[in-house]
């Protein structure tokens, strides 16, 4: 969310003759040790919590697209992609609640379809997507995974490992869209 640094670090990157071929934002945040904790109703929502969350969830996501994608190859195959969610899919949304959560994520949905958009333009090998875990053992699912069974819980170097060869099946007619982390599309 820095940024001077997200400057710096394009401006180093350029300096070097670095075009990055793969970007991949994993900024996320559901709740917090300060207290932030995602909605059940529409009663429980606070325009600071859904500040930080945008801040962390959409805002970031968007400062780094800002300052690297204009440095990424203008021909070939790039990849930028942004850690997603399922529940962030209007569409497939059939429980409610995680208001500042799910929004946050379907706006992000919405940039990764701009860029998608606006990268075709100067390189139609240029792939922007969204990319869903899965529910990963860490502290962001951590106090929401008690009813998640031990199959469907990865590990973080396993789910990676699922995202880095969901990445590389991608083609450009994927852009500007999401995947979960066995491949499948996730609808808007």
């Amino acid at each position: 969310t820095d940024e001077a640094q997200l400057t710096e670090l394009a401006g180093a990157l350029r300096s070097r003759g670095i075009a990055p071929d793969l970007v991949l934002v994993a900024t996320g945040v559901l709740s917090n040790e300060t207290g932030l904790r995602p909605e059940k109703s529409y009663r429980q929502q606070d325009a600071e919590a859904f500040r930080k969350v945008f801040e962390i969830n959409t805002f970031a996501p968007a400062s780094v697209a800002k300052h690297l994608l204009p440095i990424m190859p203008r021909k070939g195959r790039a990849v930028f992609a942004a850690l997603s969610a399922r529940v962030g899919s209007i569409s497939d949304n059939g429980l409610g609640g995680w208001h500042a959560y799910r929004a946050s994520k379907a706006a992000l949905n919405m940039l990764i379809r701009n860029y998608a958009i606006e990268t075709a333009r100067s390189n139609d090998q240029m792939i922007c997507v969204g990319l869903h875990p899965g529910t990963v053992r860490t502290p962001l699912s951590g106090p929401f995974s008690k009813n998640v069974s031990e199959s469907a819980l990865f590990e973080p170097a396993q789910s990676a490992a699922y995202l880095a060869k969901v990445i590389d099946g991608l083609s450009p007619g994927d852009s500007g869209r999401v995947f979960d982390w066995a491949g499948k599309e996730i609808p808007a």
